[in-house]
């Protein structure tokens, strides 16, 4: 596995103490481990909060998820003092991105764990023109002004449910945080706040599903 980018992950570092400008004072990484990994394909729930499964474009994947939280408990980790979690989610339908109006967004995605949110962005399935555009806040934390789909690692896949019969609005990203941690055990969550107050069915209006949760254990010196 390949070892991960000081130069993304700077905040983490800061969390040492340690600001360099040459190479001479990084942590060297004695270990790296994958302690769960999930893509629901064999249908493992365990250890899952709030798990349940559906077949979306022939896989397997858990939800769909509305305003709800999920989460993966992880006991018996190895000596550590990082966690790399990527999180592969599916952004389905018309979530709305930035719009502060108290009637369709701003639609929230937030990831966390135990009891320290690490994460909290927007996403926006809107087609975007030169006189109208719903940004998001992805790949950055809520309140930046992004593109609809920027970062996202797939575009063209059909909709779930109020667009499930057109191409390009469901969409998939690979969210990635590196955290201090230490201890045996780890409760990782990830949760939405979406608002579609004009929608009779919200949840067919905007949800979200996982495709895949990686978790890496990682040790440094």
């Amino acid at each position: 596995m390949a070892k991960f980018n000081w130069l993304i992950e700077l905040r983490a570092w800061i969390f040492f103490g340690l600001i360099c400008s040459t190479t001479a004072c990084l942590p060297t990484v004695e270990m790296e481990k994958v302690v769960y990994s999930n893509d629901f394909s064999d249908l493992n729930l365990a250890g899952f909060e709030n798990g349940k499964l559906f077949i979306f474009q022939n896989d397997t994947v858990a939800g769909y998820y509305h305003n709800e939280e999920v989460a993966a408990k992880i006991s018996d980790l190895p000596p550590h003092n990082f966690l790399k979690v990527t999180v592969d989610i599916l952004i389905h339908d018309s979530w709305d991105g930035n719009p502060n109006d108290s009637l369709s967004g701003p639609d929230y995605w937030y990831m966390g764990y135990d009891n320290t949110e690490v994460f909290r962005t927007t996403f926006s399935n809107s087609p975007c023109a030169p006189t109208y555009c719903l940004y998001q806040s992805y790949p950055n934390e809520f309140f930046r002004q992004n593109v609809p789909k920027l970062g996202a690692t797939q575009t063209n896949l059909p909709g779930l449910c109020i667009f499930g019969a057109f191409q390009n609005y469901t969409t998939r990203y690979a969210v990635s945080r590196l955290i201090p941690h230490s201890n045996s055990s780890v409760r990782v969550y990830m949760g939405a706040e979406l608002l579609q107050g004009n929608s009779p069915d919200p949840i067919c209006d905007e949800s979200w599903s996982i495709a895949k949760i990686e978790v890496v254990a990682i040790q440094t010196n």
